[in-house]
């Protein structure tokens, strides 16, 4: 069993809200993302999209999205993005699964998922401390997102865990905070997060802090190519 990551899908299937309006980089992004896919996944592999999956609002206008995302192999692990206004509280997400049939489909919040060998952690994250403009009230974010990362890592069944979040943990600069440092505390030796795209690719952490692979697979940037984990 493969896993795989892919970040950043910006689903537009149940409202009108193309990426392509963002350059030509996303034109046909949908049908290039099926076709990567569809040539990589069997269908006992899993997939973590770590944020911004679809562009619904509401979960009801996002069931076009989940549908796609159903009909491609795999199992499929989603956590949640800045732009996932449909996201709901985790009783609302499986109860809406299970009355649709979508039995590939399943959430990170607070918890992790064992695949093999490997413990699927974590959580949103939000902008780090060393962002210029960081508030009080990003701080506040910021710690919840931390405690989350902590009960996710907690959870895990194997010593092997690796870690998803959507927002970057740290800038280019590579400078440590509360965030890094829980993944070190529970050994984690691989993150990988989306969030940036277009010129800001090019703020993307070094691939080494401290010990800890950080990779970007958010899918512009992986030119809607999965990238293998493991």
């Amino acid at each position: 069993m493969a896993l795989y990551t892919i970040g950043d899908l910006h689903l537009p299937l149940g409202i009108d809200k193309p990426m392509n309006v963002f350059g030509s980089r996303w034109d046909n992004y949908v049908e290039r993302i099926e076709r990567n896919w569809r040539a990589a996944v069997r269908d006992e592999d899993t997939v973590v999209i770590p944020g911004d999956f679809s562009w619904a609002t509401y979960i009801e206008q996002a069931e076009r999205d989940f549908d796609f995302l159903e009909a491609l192999p795999g199992k499929k692990i989603l956590l949640k993005g800045n732009h996932d206004y449909w996201w709901t509280t985790m009783s609302k997400l499986n109860e809406f699964t299970a009355q649709h049939g979508y039995s590939s489909i399943s959430f990170l919040h607070n918890n992790s998922y064992t695949v093999d060998d490997i413990s699927v952690c974590g959580t949103r994250g939000w902008l780090y401390p060393a962002w210029r403009g960081f508030s009080e009230d990003d701080e506040k974010y910021f710690n919840r997102e931390v405690g989350r990362l902590e009960l996710s890592l907690k959870s895990a069944q194997t010593e092997n865990r690796v870690v998803f979040t959507h927002y970057p943990p740290m800038s280019r600069a590579g400078e440590g905070n509360a965030f890094c440092d829980m993944m070190k505390r529970y050994g984690v030796t691989q993150c990988y997060y989306g969030h940036l795209h277009a010129a800001s690719h090019a703020n993307r952490i070094p691939d080494i802090v401290d010990g800890i692979g950080y990779r970007l697979v958010s899918s512009d940037y992986l030119e809607f190519r999965l990238r293998l984990v493991r």
